[in-house]
């Protein structure tokens, strides 16, 4: 599918490309509306129903993926919240064999996530991944989301990012419109970001189900 002789820099989300995405749903549409209800007195469907359509409003923006943004707006610990998730945190199938083989062939290898640092640091205290990355970037550190050509711009500038020689690794159809759009020229969807839902294509992409189909021959 892809010469790995002519890559040398690989560029992977975080959720639901190397790790379970069963772990966010479950602490944004489950966890977090438990809790508020706990903390209204009102039923946990009553919370659910006042929570998600407000989640959705912030969608593909910078505010969806930051916890401090959230704890304002639930007058929630979203960070504790998430520590007290962080059981369910798995990495997705093949994901550190791929991670392995990348750095055995001298691939730069380079985290590009929307997630907020905090959030990146809970996760990485339970799976341990830092060692395989070049760099770990997050768009909060850019001020602007993936979604957005700015955070290409500004990644191109940071790691020196030759787009003819990248690959993209993601998961958000959005977030892979926009590195196609900056003229990333290898781009790979995931099509299964959870182990709890059934693959779903990934319009206009290349699509794969885990890094498997993507290990170095």
């Amino acid at each position: 599918m892809i010469n790995w002789e002519d890559i040398d820099t690989i560029l992977l989300d975080l959720d639901g490309t190397i790790l379970d995405l069963n772990y966010d749903l479950h602490f944004w549409l489950e966890h977090v509306p438990l809790e508020y209800s706990r903390n209204n007195n009102i039923s946990h469907q009553s919370a659910k129903d006042k929570i998600i359509p407000i989640l959705k409003s912030e969608m593909g923006k910078l505010n969806w993926y930051c916890p401090d943004y959230w704890g304002n707006r639930f007058k929630l610990d979203i960070i504790k919240l998430k520590q007290e998730m962080s059981h369910m945190i798995q990495i997705l199938p093949y994901a550190e064999k791929f991670l392995c083989e990348a750095r055995k062939n001298k691939k730069k290898i380079f985290l590009a996530t929307n997630a907020h640092r905090k959030t990146i640091q809970v996760k990485m205290d339970i799976v341990q991944l830092e060692r395989y990355f070049d760099e770990i970037i997050s768009s909060h550190d850019f001020g602007v989301a993936k979604q957005e050509q700015d955070f290409w711009t500004q990644l191109e500038n940071r790691i020196k990012l030759n787009k003819d020689r990248s690959i993209f690794f993601d998961d958000s159809q959005d977030v892979l419109e926009s590195a196609r759009a900056f003229g990333i020229k290898h781009i790979i969807a995931i099509n299964k970001p959870s182990t709890k839902i059934e693959p779903k294509n990934v319009d206009g992409f290349i699509n794969i189900e885990n890094f498997n189909e993507m290990l170095f021959k």
